[in-house]
């Protein structure tokens, strides 16, 4: 019997530890994938910004009206490769996974404000992509 309980709780503990090191290697993943948007944006480079998302990615506010937008043509449009001169803050602020589906809250804090960013992303065939971006910007003050 005590034999029987301990393969059982091996058996239970291996799953566990396999789960949570695919999870893990899941929240590098969509790192890898978010740090393709935020280096892109910081550094104007459009190339590099294009690898987070999926081809048909949308992008959506709330500005003097609501707005959609294809989430790759509104962020490069005007992108020369020139790095903004100001100095640029960003960080990853959360990541929940669940199966295939993510969602991360990012910001990019500029010198007068910052764009709060919650996006999608979806696994799709092996690789996570962004799908949808919504975001806010928050005035602040000046540094």
């Amino acid at each position: 019997m005590k034999r029987i309980l301990l393969t059982l709780m091996t058996i239970i503990t291996m799953t566990n530890t396999t789960e949570v090191n695919a999870q893990q290697t899941d929240v590098l993943r969509i790192e890898t994938t978010l740090n393709y948007y935020l280096t892109g944006l910081v550094n104007n480079d459009a190339e590099t910004l294009t690898k987070a998302f999926h081809p048909t990615a949308t992008m959506k506010w709330i500005g003097e009206k609501y707005t959609e937008v294809n989430a790759i043509e509104g962020l490069t449009e005007g992108m020369d490769g020139t790095p903004y001169k100001e100095k640029i803050k960003t960080r990853v602020v959360s990541i929940s996974i669940a199966g295939d589906a993510a969602s991360a809250q990012l910001e990019i804090q500029f010198p007068t404000f910052t764009y709060i960013d919650f996006m999608h992303v979806l696994k799709i065939e092996g690789e996570w992509k962004i799908v949808s971006k919504i975001f806010h910007t928050r005035q602040d003050s000046k540094l």
